[in-house]
């Protein structure tokens, strides 16, 4: 149940998101948001920093139970907007960059045969890297500096912190087969792509 210090989070906030706190008992389950289709309600003064910080009328929302009760309802549409989703309700928030980070990194079995990676997010999340959990990486504009995403579910990913980067790229090598020539990371057998071997050679893998 919240308590006092939900307080200035339960303010202005709309109906199906207050209902949906006042239910809840610390613990996030996965409600089946994808299948839900609610009218959109407006959007909400909610915004994910991209440190995976969340934000609610310009205040940090400084309970973890409650941020991992809003990330339970979070949902990417196809219009690259992201929303909390309830039953009754769609309300827009806004994210800085993906509204997940992740921050630890763990190896089952030779990666080169068949072996897996697994991400643990800030929020608990863990997410093998696989055909169901892709792994993309970009450039980011700003500075030029190499980031990396998973997909978490749905369209909603997490970005590796810049750490966990450096540890991922340590365990990428050259591609075999039909992705020879390209430098990347493999993992249950998929391989991601992050640039080409030319490009690695000539330390072209972005600065920050």
């Amino acid at each position: 149940m919240p308590d006092a210090g939900d307080a200035g989070v339960l303010r202005d906030m709309p109906a199906g998101l207050s209902a949906l706190i006042s239910r809840a008992d610390g613990r996030a389950s996965s409600p089946p948001v994808e299948q839900w289709n609610p009218e959109f309600c407006g959007n909400l003064d909610m915004r994910i920093a991209s440190d995976g910080t969340w934000y609610y009328l310009g205040s940090p929302i400084g309970r973890a139970p409650l941020v991992r009760l809003f990330a339970s309802v979070l949902r990417k549409d196809e219009d690259g907007k992201t929303y909390l989703v309830t039953p009754v309700e769609k309300i827009g928030i806004a994210v800085d960059d993906a509204p997940f980070q992740a921050v630890e990194l763990a190896i089952d079995g030779a990666l080169a045969s068949g072996g897996c990676l697994t991400m643990r997010t800030n929020l608990g999340d863990l997410v093998r890297i696989d055909d169901s959990h892709p792994m993309r990486f970009e450039l980011e504009e700003a500075t030029g500096g190499l980031k990396a995403y998973v997909t978490v579910r749905g369209r909603l990913e997490a970005r590796l912190t810049r750490a966990l980067m450096y540890d991922l790229v340590a365990l990428a090598r050259e591609g075999q087969g039909e992705h020879q020539g390209q430098f990347g990371i493999i993992s249950c057998g998929h391989f991601y792509s992050i640039c080409s071997m030319d490009a690695f050679e000539q330390g072209d893998l972005g600065h920050d």
